[in-house]
């Protein structure tokens, strides 16, 4: 019987991480690059749209909020395939209730998918940070690079079924078939019990008080909270972009429907860039540097998309946007981790922030951008990416310590 060593498990456990984060990346993006095409089978005003894209943010809540004592008490593995099968299933919803023109069905399946992405995608941080820690090399940006490819993938698709005219119903089952194939082909790579509290002899009641103690505490760290205030900033930029950039140059710069999904698969692409060729950038200035240029970056590009009235130019700034944007979540994760006593909480609280911006944020823009346009919606996040550039340095590294992702060792 053949053995398998320890570093082949680890390599196993990373291509079904990159997977599992690669399964969201394409479910997200198939479905923003069809947003149009919903919204005409609905028949949704932006309003509306708002409301059913509330659908996400509910079921993100869910999913964020429980997920980081899920992990402690039961590991990564069952969390991440517990949010796998919640992703499967939104798209199943969605495609029904595209097919019958049924909003609340649609919004159904976003709470699904936003439950599911909350669940796993917060487990698949935890297990990233800690594949980081052993190997003692950079992972989690091109973890989240995955993600961004994921998106590429099904921006991809989606560009290609807008332009054929294929039914979003029918684009959605075959994303479906695919993305349960990835699915299938990770399951059994992942290893159990990474994340998992270890019991201390304490009675269970006494281990969820401890656990509400620590957590409180984090919650009074400052630095934490300085990290997580760029976290919020960069992953509202990222998820104002995944929710609303097709219907912002449709409506906002008046490009055809084909062409403002395939700039949103433009700033996907520069996301899957920024994040597989960040880390060598970052080994060279640091990671407040880059930190801090990125939200600067992506502070230009949303300027531009939102001031200057001009297709060309909004087309050339969504680029700005992605890069800017790109390793904004991934390195405040690996900042977070080392911030501080209890990685693994320190890491989801820290992505339970990023992903309410990412997932919960978006939709009240809707509200925003009824009255005063999508472009003027903007506004907002601009702002919030000058106080994620303010709170940069605290992403330092702490002095005597070595860092997966900070300054490289000489």
């Amino acid at each position: 019987m053949d053995t398998v060593s320890p570093s082949q498990l680890i390599a196993r456990h990373r291509v079904a991480l990159q997977l599992c984060f690669a399964i969201p990346g394409v479910s997200l993006a198939t479905w923003v690059t069809r947003t149009p095409g919903v919204r005409d089978q609905l028949d949704a005003s932006t309003a509306e749209m708002g409301l059913v894209l509330f659908g996400m943010s509910i079921g993100s809540m869910m999913g964020i909020l429980v997920a980081g004592a899920l992990v402690a008490r039961f590991s990564t593995r069952p969390v991440i395939l517990s949010g796998m099968s919640l992703v499967l299933a939104s798209v199943t919803a969605m495609a029904l209730g595209t097919a019958a023109s049924s909003a609340p069905l649609v919004t159904f399946g976003l709470l699904l998918l936003g439950a599911g992405m909350g669940l796993s995608e917060v487990a698949s941080n935890v297990d990233g940070a800690g594949v980081e820690r052993e190997l003692a090399r950079p992972v989690l940006p091109a973890l989240h690079g995955c993600y961004s490819l994921g998106t590429v993938v099904g921006a991809g698709l989606g560009v290609a079924g807008a332009a054929a005219h294929f039914p979003v119903s029918w684009h959605l089952t075959v994303v479906l078939l695919l993305v349960a194939a990835l699915f299938a082909f990770a399951v059994p790579r992942l290893r159990p019990g990474v994340g998992r509290s270890v019991g201390d002899g304490h009675t269970t009641s006494a281990h969820d008080a401890d656990g509400q103690v620590r957590e409180r505490r984090l919650y009074l760290d400052l630095r934490l909270l300085l990290i997580g205030g760029l976290v919020l900033g960069m992953t509202l930029a990222e998820g104002s972009a995944t929710d609303w950039l097709p219907l912002l140059m449709v409506d906002g710069h008046h490009m055809p429907t084909g062409l403002g999904s395939l700039v949103y698969a433009g700033f996907a692409a520069a996301m899957a860039v920024g994040r597989f060729a960040g880390g060598p950038m970052v080994a060279r200035v640091g990671r407040p540097a880059m930190l801090g240029g990125g939200a600067l970056v992506t502070t230009v590009g949303i300027a531009l998309v939102s001031f200057v009235d001009s297709p060309v130019a909004a087309g050339c700034a969504v680029l700005l946007w992605g890069l800017g944007t790109s390793l904004g979540f991934p390195l405040a994760l690996s900042a977070a981790g080392e911030s501080g006593p209890d990685a693994t909480g320190r890491v989801a609280l820290t992505s339970r922030i990023g992903y309410v911006a990412l997932l919960a944020g978006p939709p009240a823009l809707g509200f925003l951008g009824e009255h005063h346009g999508l472009r003027a919606a903007m506004v907002p996040v601009l702002l919030l990416m000058l106080v994620a550039a303010a709170c940069a340095p605290a992403t330092a590294s702490r002095a005597g310590r070595t860092t997966a992702i900070g300054a490289a060792p000489g």
